[in-house]
């Protein structure tokens, strides 16, 4: 099997199936210690920070300040963007330490109608490169595929006060991982789905004796809430969307006239319910009910037959190891952006996952030039722990303003620069 074949494999494990099983380290008589149990869900190519801005400060942006690719993080910033009119192109070749022939690319674009309305459109693109699949004996079937997703999105974003505003972003999601390939008996379809993202975002001037230009943010934003999705006809094994929870702040302080530094910080979590621990009996068989449904270990109830909105509920206190595994589950980024006159930025962050949660754990770097209309920006990736596929990931950026374009707009509308 080759690098492509398994990194395949893996895929379709994480995304066609949501499995519970029990952890061979898992302490029943201390639910609350440490145990690996991961959440898996379908499309998980949602969560990757596509631009390299908020990726240069460790995959965050939910409370950085307004930009083109606002779209990802939190698309309530484009109303307090200072540009009047932007597109982007991203590109990153993803996991190149395994294969290289994986790529993500992603396009965005926005409009201020007013100083109080703006909308965005956004693509992301995700393609797995060219796969041979093959059967239990590797004799090739289905021929060569080109496994790829992608998303759809456009939004609305208004401000409610000088200081706050509101947006929402509905989706579309197309997965196509094995269409047209027959596995364990069913013929697979590529998966669809439609969700949204609500966000939420504040910001504030203020003044003080030590520094200038000072501005704090705040931002929240519930991401790809959306129906479950299915590879087959007719199946009732359906994979909850990543939806997650994202909540942020920043500050930001004018060194002087030409410099100034800016902090950031956030927090995420999947509003997806934990996989529950399947008993099984001395002999390692799975226990059932009088119905034929497994027995689980912890609230009780098979994911599988819970709705989207109950399941964001749940995800706050289903976890087996209760309260400890739930905190488990959240994400922490920080990271820094230092600027000179607009023109020139540094950027650093950091990601942590819990190790058995996933155990992401990596620092990234970053910096951007600025001229005129033209921007460019390029970050890399360190890992914390060895042999990590996401280490030394580049992503680069491409962005342009227009806010010339619209100089007799400005004056009619009373759009603030």
């Amino acid at each position: 099997m080759n690098k492509k074949s398994f990194l395949t494999l893996l895929l379709l494990i994480v995304t066609l199936s949501y499995t519970f099983a029990q952890s061979s380290s898992f302490d029943f008589d201390n639910p609350t210690a440490p145990y690996l149990n991961p959440i898996t869900t379908a499309v998980p190519s949602l969560l990757i920070s596509p631009d390299s801005r908020g990726s240069g400060m460790g995959d965050l942006g939910v409370a950085s300040s307004a930009d083109i690719n606002s779209q990802h993080h939190n698309a309530a910033k484009y109303v307090f963007n200072k540009s009047l009119f932007g597109v982007s192109f991203s590109y990153s070749p993803w996991l190149k330490e395994i294969v290289n022939d994986i790529d993500l690319a992603y396009v965005a674009a926005f409009v201020k109608l007013t100083d109080m309305d703006a909308i965005a459109f956004s693509l992301r693109y995700f393609s797995m490169g060219s796969i041979q699949f093959t059967n239990y004996f590797g004799e090739p079937i289905g021929g060569e595929r080109n496994p790829h997703e992608f998303a759809l999105d456009f939004s609305y974003s208004r401000k409610f006060t000088d200081h706050f505003s509101m947006a929402l972003t509905p989706r579309f999601i197309f997965s196509n991982l094995a269409s047209g390939v027959e596995v364990q008996g069913l013929d697979m379809k590529s998966g669809l789905a439609g969700a949204a993202d609500l966000g939420l975002f504040y910001e504030q001037d203020f003044k003080a004796t030590n520094f200038e230009n000072q501005t704090v943010r705040a931002g929240l934003v519930i991401a790809n809430i959306g129906n479950k999705m299915s590879y087959t006809d007719g199946s009732t094994n359906r994979t909850f969307l990543s939806t997650n929870l994202k909540v942020g702040a920043s500050y930001t302080f004018g060194i002087d006239k030409y410099n100034k530094i800016s902090i950031i910080g956030e927090a995420s979590k999947l509003l997806v319910p934990t996989p529950p621990v399947a008993l099984v009996d001395e002999e390692g068989r799975y226990l059932t009910n009088p119905d034929g449904s497994y027995q689980y270990y912890g609230i009780g109830m098979d994911p599988q037959n819970i709705g989207v909105f109950q399941g964001m509920l749940r995800s706050f206190y289903d976890a087996p190891g209760g309260w400890r595994e739930e905190m488990r589950e959240i994400i922490y980024a920080a990271g820094v952006e230092y600027a000179y006159n607009d023109l020139f930025m540094l950027r650093g962050g950091a990601f942590f996952e819990n190790i058995n949660k996933g155990n992401r754990k990596f620092a990234e770097i970053g910096i951007g030039l600025k001229y005129n209309v033209f921007n460019l920006d390029v970050s890399y990736l360190f890992s914390f722990t060895q042999r990590n596929p996401l280490e030394s990931t580049l992503r680069f950026t491409l962005a342009f303003h227009f806010d010339s374009f619209y100089a007799s707009e400005i004056k009619q509308q009373g759009i603030k620069q």
